[in-house]
């Protein structure tokens, strides 16, 4: 080949021709390929390029003589019956022709796309002065009837100048069209007996035409768009020709590391990822609420490596051994979930650190489903957990930092004989290089609903003993947490009638709405009581102690008529003893919780009392 040949040269392609490949079968995807991902906006977007013949950019092909080099998936609702021979495997432009063809068939669950034509708008409300592609949702009734339902009728979609943009669908949809057109216009078609019975009628058949000849002038427009391609040949190999796709990307959203990841995979073990994908998020429920699974998969699976969990070690580890070790991926994932679950962590957005999610999967690849080690891992374990919740290791470089204590602790949990004073090895149990925060530090902690690691440590605290609802009193759960939210102890409205600040994880308590609604001003003692039986002091301080708040303290909090000076002075002193109070019961469950201790509600609350 000569140094100045061209390695390659975009060939034209109408749609219509991609449509009829696709209809076939001749074209695929291969199954590392991500999956759909185009939004409404997206799709809207592209097809107004279509419809006024606008460039786009070009696609990539590899062609296939014989078998087919990959395996591989039809364009999303086209699976076709019939055997036939695979001529190309689609590399870049899932996105554009699966918005083609699924928009071609508007059969998208919860939208329906037209062409508006504002000439034909009889609203009145025209807003537009060209063609454009509009979408309007669509959602099920109480009865299960797919609303709205003037979408499904052509004289109410006419009416609005909408026209069904599958009608601009190539091939042979004369028929359909005519049928849309005359229901469409139904309306518009005079009676014999009419005194204007002909001026109308020549309306109706002048708009009739009208709107035929635009819809067949958009189908010309559409079936011979032309969108080009760049092809490999084939006898290009797999590695080039996954290189190839991880390289050239024209979408505007780049691959992902784990798309990247998910191409090697097929390339090295000819096995879906996506597929394994699936199948953990079938096994492990539990993991899944806790973020992102395809980066705990990642992260785990580097860990498991002995890699960094960021980028660079993801790409390092070889993708053999991330197969070899799917078993303990999924096991480690789900006793992990687990483990966070039992202390009083239910999902994501409670988390205060998801670095610790991978250290601690992995580390479960060390630690027996049963027998005595299990109690005495798990115990390290915890310790480990809470420290990372409550000191600063990781509020920068988080990915090392997991790395060095994953390194550490394994060391440990690989002799089952270690002694718990040789700890002060994971930097994150060493005291002296990483001391708890203590208790000036919990009272200066913000808001638990945003992202802060102290703040959602308070929280999650708080919940470790059950946070009974202050209403039903149902200890919390992964079932309920989505019910319930953050709410301040002490009211809003009330500390900012005096100017205190009142967004702190100390003034925090996650209970449900039907109680969160009706605080107002009141006293913060007063709406709780009027949440449960009056009469019943004891079940009131019971509930109220499973989120480690003082029923005394709050029994005196009464402010009546006091405003000014005189209600800042007095809530103020009582605001902060109760922060003070409630600071010293979590820094008391946070050294016995990240010593690795399983501390019980009772020895807190004593503790409390004998050193108030």
């Amino acid at each position: 080949m000569s140094i100045m040949q061209q390695s390659s040269k975009a060939q034209d392609r109408p749609l219509g021709i991609w449509f009829q490949h696709i209809q076939q079968g001749q074209i695929k995807l291969p199954r590392f390929q991500r999956y759909e991902a185009w939004d409404k906006g997206r799709i809207v977007s592209f097809l107004n390029t279509v419809i006024n013949n606008l460039p786009v950019g070009v696609t990539l092909a590899l062609d296939v003589a014989g078998d087919e080099p990959f395996i591989s998936r039809h364009i999303a609702t086209a699976e076709v019956s019939t055997k036939v021979a695979v001529t190309q495997h689609l590399l870049d432009g899932q996105q554009r022709l699966t918005a083609f063809w699924r928009s071609m068939h508007n059969n998208y669950e919860w939208e329906m796309y037209f062409v508006y034509f504002p000439e034909f708008d009889q609203s009145n409300s025209a807003d537009e002065f060209e063609k454009t592609i509009r979408c309007q949702k669509r959602w099920l009734n109480k009865h299960g009837n797919r609303m709205p339902l003037w979408t499904d009728e052509p004289e109410q979609c006419f009416v609005r100048g909408l026209v069904p943009v599958d009608l601009l669908c190539p091939g042979d949809i004369a028929s359909k069209v005519d049928s849309w057109i005359s229901q469409a216009t139904k309306s518009l078609e005079p009676n014999d007996n009419d005194p204007d019975a002909l001026k109308k009628y020549k309306v109706y058949t002048a708009t009739r035409d009208k709107l035929k000849d635009e819809i067949v002038q958009l189908r010309e427009r559409v079936r011979h768009f032309n969108l080009p391609y760049l092809s490999l040949p084939p006898d290009t190999s797999k590695d080039v020709a996954l290189q190839v796709f991880i390289n050239m990307n024209t979408n505007s959203k780049p691959l992902s590391l784990y798309d990247i990841i998910v191409a090697q995979i097929e390339e090295v073990a000819d096995q879906s990822l996506h597929d394994l994908e699936d199948d953990l998020r079938a096994k492990c429920p539990k993991a899944a609420r806790f973020g992102d699974v395809r980066n705990m998969i990642l992260a785990t699976s580097a860990l498991l490596q002995e890699k960094i969990p960021n980028n660079r070690g993801m790409v390092e580890m070889n993708k053999q051994s991330l197969l070899d070790n799917w078993y303990k991926l999924e096991r480690g994932l789900e006793r992990m979930a687990e483990l966070l679950e039992c202390q009083g962590v239910f999902d994501e957005a409670r988390l205060p650190t998801n670095a610790v999610l991978a250290v601690i999967a992995a580390l479960y690849d060390l630690v027996p489903e049963n027998g005595d080690f299990v109690a005495k891992a798990e115990k390290l374990l915890r310790s480990y957990l809470w420290s990372a919740f409550f000191t600063d290791r990781y509020e920068n470089s988080a990915s090392s930092r997991a790395y060095a204590d994953f390194k550490a602790l394994k060391e440990l949990l690989s002799t089952p004989s270690f002694d718990f004073n040789d700890c002060v090895k994971v930097p994150v149990l060493n005291r002296d290089d990483y001391p708890l925060v203590g208790n000036d530090a919990l009272m200066n902690a913000g808001w638990p609903k945003a992202m802060g690691i102290e703040a959602r440590g308070i929280l999650a605290v708080s919940s470790y003993f059950g946070a009974h609802d202050f209403a039903d009193n149902k200890p919390i759960s992964a079932a309920n947490i989505v019910l319930r939210e953050y709410h301040h102890i002490f009211p809003d409205a009330l500390l900012s009638e005096a100017g205190i600040k009142s967004y702190y994880a100390l003034n925090c308590a996650l209970i449900t709405w039907k109680t969160n609604r009706i605080i107002g001003r009141k006293d913060p003692l007063a709406y709780i009581k009027e949440r449960v039986d009056l009469a019943d002091e004891a079940s009131v301080k019971d509930r109220l102690d499973t989120h480690l708040i003082s029923y005394e303290q709050l029994s005196q909090a009464h402010y009546g008529q006091l405003t000014g000076d005189d209600l800042k002075q007095r809530l103020e002193a009582d605001f902060n003893a109760f922060m003070r109070t409630r600071a010293m019961l979590v820094e008391k469950t946070v050294i016995e919780l990240a010593a690795g201790k399983q501390p019980n509600i009772q020895s807190i609350w004593q503790h409390q009392e004998t050193t108030a």
